[in-house]
């Protein structure tokens, strides 16, 4: 095609730079996850290489230290390629073919561009297509970063919750269905319903990683494995697990593997789920704290920082905001891989950088929230006890257990007279006299509703 000018102190070449050329779209390039993954390919196939005698050990050497240093982040400056190019992601294969090679020219003291002692495609990408090194990448990306990150902090949440469940255990506070007033509840068992919900979060993510166990590596171009040695894939993916600790395996069908990423849908919709889950527990901690004085404010928020630049004194739930709006970027990134994924015609799938980014960027922003939220909110709030008992004697809810004992219309009669008087329920009952004093107590004891098949249970 031609020359092209490639920045002097540049370690890609030609193809790297027309595709800079090509798509300057976004302004973004992949990021380090992703780099590091792709490393880690090169330097397991240089490896692998050698052992099936396809390359010598003085090229193999330079490789692995080449790659080594792009795994550890040294050479990021040299990956400039917009996510929004060629949908194989063809110019980033070959940008860390050029990088890696170019990188061997210096470690052996020749020439940069002079494809000495290491050439891009006959040794770089010996056995290799992109097509099957990139969508190895995202699974690899995407499984270190849910494996390192994402599970550790959601673990911590669900450690941090469960702590909060058993100190807010003996607090009472009313219940709230349609967010209207119902039976009480023990504040700990709200808290340890949150709990359980992450708990099932971090089994959504070990789901996640084992819907994209299965690599690609070894399909080539379009599966078949031209030009790759038939042992070649088995002993990448030994090299990936030992370098992650993930128990990767060669993909069973290449075709499926190469041509369509249901893997990555799956996994982005454990995501999904688990962005649902945290956008749950954030929001009714926001509407739990609300106030202090004129909303519910059975809780309080550790303070972060100013909430107005106009009213002295207002404190915001920032961080359960933060929390939301993260979980508002998983969800349409789960859509965007959906369509990405979708568009697999025939043995390619022709949207991969978009789709890796729209991933990876979910698993980034909810593992580095989770953690935000657990050290700047969670772990931090407070019961406000006066309140929540308050709330409690104050519902017209308190009658519902009463129904068993005088009948469903007469509650509902004293039901309405609380609506009307703004009296509570005790109050009327004493009134009227409906029951003898410690047996009015005994009925009205939230503590006894909060029982599973106490007299207080109803259904909704």
């Amino acid at each position: 095609m031609g020359t092209m000018e490639v920045p002097a102190d540049a370690l890609y070449g030609a193809s790297t730079q027309r595709a800079v050329l090509n798509f300057p779209v976004s302004g973004h390039g992949f990021g380090r996850e992703f780099i590091r993954a792709l490393g880690m390919i090169k330097w397991a196939a240089a490896e692998a290489n050698l052992e099936l005698g396809r390359l010598d050990e003085e090229r193999t050497t330079l490789i692995a230290r080449a790659a080594e240093e792009i795994i550890a982040g040294k050479l990021d400056a040299h990956f400039p390629i917009d996510i929004y190019q060629t949908g194989s992601g063809t110019s980033t294969n070959m940008n860390i073919n050029e990088v890696l090679a170019n990188r061997c020219s210096q470690l052996a003291g020749k020439a940069v561009g002079s494809k000495e002692p290491v050439h891009p495609n006959d040794h770089v990408n010996m056995g290799q297509s992109s097509n099957d090194v990139i969508p190895t990448a995202i699974h690899v990306a995407v499984g270190e970063r849910l494996r390192k990150y994402l599970i550790p902090a959601l673990e911590e949440l669900r450690g941090a919750l469960e702590r909060k469940s058993m100190e807010f255990w003996n607090v009472i506070k009313i219940g709230r269905t349609h967010l209207m007033d119902a039976t009480p509840v023990r504040l700990g068992q709200e808290f340890g319903g949150y709990a359980k919900q992450i708990e099932h979060s971090v089994l959504r993510a070990g789901n996640a990683i084992a819907a994209i166990e299965e690599l690609p590596i070894g399909g080539t171009a379009v599966g078949t494995g031209l030009n790759c040695h038939p042992d070649f894939a088995g002993i990448v993916v030994r090299h990936l697990e030992n370098q992650t600790g993930i128990a990767w395996h060669e993909a069973r069908n290449h075709f499926e593997a190469q041509s369509a990423k249901d893997g990555l849908v799956q996994a982005s919709g454990q995501l999904k789920t688990i962005a649902v889950s945290l956008f749950k527990i954030a929001n009714d901690i926001r509407w739990l704290s609300s106030g202090p004085r004129c909303g519910i404010g059975e809780i309080t928020l550790p303070e972060t920082q100013p909430g107005s630049s106009i009213m002295p004194g207002k404190v915001n739930p920032v961080i359960c905001e933060s929390v939301m709006q993260v979980c508002a970027r998983v969800i349409g990134n789960d859509a965007t891989v959906t369509w990405c994924a979708a568009n697999s015609n025939f043995e390619l799938n022709t949207m991969m950088p978009a789709l890796a980014e729209s991933l990876l960027e979910s698993c980034r922003l909810l593992a580095n929230v989770t953690r935000i939220f657990t050290e700047k909110c969670v772990s931090g709030i407070k019961a406000n006890v006066e309140r929540c008992n308050e709330l409690v004697e104050y519902s017209m809810a308190m009658v519902t257990s009463l129904a068993p004992i005088i009948g469903y219309d007469k509650a509902a009669e004293i039901a309405k007279e609380s609506a009307k008087s703004g009296r509570t329920v005790r109050e009327i009952c004493r009134e009227l006299q409906i029951l003898p004093e410690d047996e009015l107590n005994k009925a009205l004891d939230p503590f006894e509703m909060t029982k599973p098949g106490g007299e207080g249970s109803s259904g909704g």
